[in-house]
């Protein structure tokens, strides 16, 4: 399905958050995600189904200043 990840559109085949986050290869447990402009807790991925068209952003905490 296709679907926008951080401003880009990405051809996946993950139906959960969780499944998208292993699929892209993002790990930790210091990622924020939000599903079309909301805020998904880490607890509620697993759960949290992604449809056609959904637009997902996922952030990660940066090293610097």
């Amino acid at each position: 399905m296709k679907l926008t990840v951080n401003g880009q559109s990405r051809e996946v085949a993950a139906e959960t958050l969780a499944a998208l986050l292993t699929e892209l290869d993002f790990q930790g447990g210091w990622l924020a995600t939000a599903l079309n402009g909301e805020v998904v807790p880490a607890k509620e991925r697993e759960h949290c189904r992604i449809f056609e068209g959904d637009r997902i952003e996922i952030l990660s905490p940066m090293k610097g200043g």
